[in-house]
């Protein structure tokens, strides 16, 4: 059912206040049902919190889905993180609600989208395209997709920004209570006020299409004929800063995915972790919005990788010393992934760490990919990887109270909870560890995905050499 069209809010106060509203009074109602239930019985009770909950996420929905945005972002983000704060039997409830906000947000009609075209090309869409198809064919936070036809017969995916989005994600990066929100939801633990920035300029980049156009190309050069990654082609004559036009691509989305025999998730799974990880040691770039609405299964197999409006580049020698501190993890050395950990820039004063919890704090997050065996992701490892850097009851809050995540290693931070997350929601295996040794160290493909791809890389003139890390000399 369509929902009734609504401007966005644009002003910091009044974004402020859309947010408070629904959270305030969704809660006041929660009370209300509570309060009531006390004289009702078990089932009565049980029923009408059931709807009290049902309501509430399609309120949030409405609310957030409207306000687009870094307002909407949040959602996105609860929408394939098991969020603990929710009671575990509603916790599927909120998630299957939300994930509509990852591609099938509530859209603009076309009078209003379409002024931006007006605005962008200075000529009718009619003498752009063959055909144009008027009615949103995807919605997201800053912009929505409508599927087109170029005069050649090409079919494309036209991204159109809101109006008045850049003036609300501003208003949004603005307001301190969100933007800290925001980041600890990404990144807990953090050096608030160097994560807010690094989070305020990769948010407003995606403003700019025409910066977004570029990163995309970089990857599609990048993975132009790879065997199971794609990444589609722009349309650089028809882009302009509020405008993207890709190439479509035709295939199942992540729900769809999901439904999959478990084989087949696993191999989904692999090209995902292959692709967020694997661009950081052959390109020294990754996609940092890891959400799989991101992520469309073609028919040939291939995954398609879309929207990359929040990416990182990093330096040789960053991902160097990420790769000593793993050295020190797989090696058990606790004083050297200290060192390693201090010289990314997490560690504060080194010489206050306790090495051996610091240790075991490494191996609850990210032991998924640490550890030499096949690990099966569940929701049950997201939580506890989550709750390791969240939750003060965890038992390593102390350990992290003084210390920071520093700004330039936010993004990574975001990517990796983002792949674990989507992992988690297929219920993937494999030897992840056995897989980032291909990267890490140039060993021997350890799946055939891997023996495919160093083909592919080999074929392109990239040498199966050490290009970063100096283990066995």
């Amino acid at each position: 059912m369509a929902r009734k069209d609504q401007s966005i809010p644009q002003g910091r106060v009044a974004r402020t206040a859309r947010v408070g509203s629904v959270i305030g009074s969704q809660g006041a109602r929660y009370a209300g049902t509570r309060a009531a239930n006390v004289v009702r019985s078990k089932e009565r009770a049980t029923e009408a919190l059931d709807s009290r909950h049902l309501e509430a996420a399609e309120r949030m929905v409405d609310v957030l889905g409207t306000m687009k945005g870094a307002a909407m972002k949040i959602g996105q983000l609860a929408s394939f993180i098991d969020t603990e704060f929710l009671p575990p039997e509603y916790r599927e409830l909120y998630q299957d609600k939300l994930s509509a906000l990852r591609t099938s947000a509530p859209p603009m009609p076309w009078r209003k989208v379409s002024t931006v075209l007006d605005e962008e090309w200075g000529a009718p869409v009619e003498e752009l395209f063959e055909d144009f198809e008027e009615d949103a064919a995807a919605a997201a936070s800053i912009g929505q997709v409508h599927r087109a036809v170029l005069p050649d017969g090409r079919m494309v995916a036209v991204k159109i920004q809101y109006p008045g989005v850049a003036k609300a994600l501003r208003a949004d990066m603005q307001n301190a209570g969100m933007i800290l929100r925001l980041a600890k939801a990404i990144a807990p633990g953090l050096d608030a006020k160097a994560a807010a920035e690094e989070l305020k300029e990769r948010v407003l980049q995606e403003l700019d299409y025409e910066y977004e156009a570029q990163n995309q190309r970089t990857f599609a050069r990048g993975y132009r004929g790879h065997p199971f990654i794609h990444v589609p082609d722009v349309v650089t004559r028809l882009t302009t800063e509020r405008v993207l036009v890709t190439e479509w691509v035709d295939g199942l989305g992540f729900e769809a995915v999901k439904q999959l025999p478990q084989e087949e998730k696993d191999r989904f799974g692999e090209i995902v972790f292959r692709f967020c990880f694997g661009s950081i040691y052959h390109l020294q770039h990754f996609n940092a919005d890891a959400h799989p609405g991101n992520y469309v299964l073609m028919e040939d197999g291939k995954v398609a990788f879309l929207d990359f409006g929040m990416t990182k580049q990093l330096d040789k020698e960053q991902i160097e010393l990420e790769i000593a501190a793993l050295e020190a993890v797989f090696d058990d050395d606790p004083d050297r992934l200290v060192k390693g950990l201090a010289d990314l820039g997490f560690l504060n004063n080194p010489k206050r760490i306790d090495a051996e919890r610091l240790m075991e704090h490494v191996h609850t997050v990210g032991g998924w990919y640490m550890e030499d065996r096949e690990v099966t992701i569940d929701s049950e490892r997201v939580m506890t990887a989550l709750a390791a850097i969240t939750d003060p009851r965890s038992g390593f809050y102390d350990l992290w109270r003084r210390e920071n995540v520093p700004a330039n290693e936010l993004m990574g931070r975001r990517m990796e909870t983002g792949v674990l997350a989507v992992l988690g929601q297929l219920g993937a295996t494999r030897n992840w560890y056995r897989i980032g040794c291909e990267w890490w160290f140039a060993d021997e493909p350890a799946t055939e995905l891997g023996r495919q791809e160093w083909e592919y890389f080999e074929g392109r003139g990239e040498r199966r050499v050490r290009k970063f890390a100096a283990r066995g000399g």
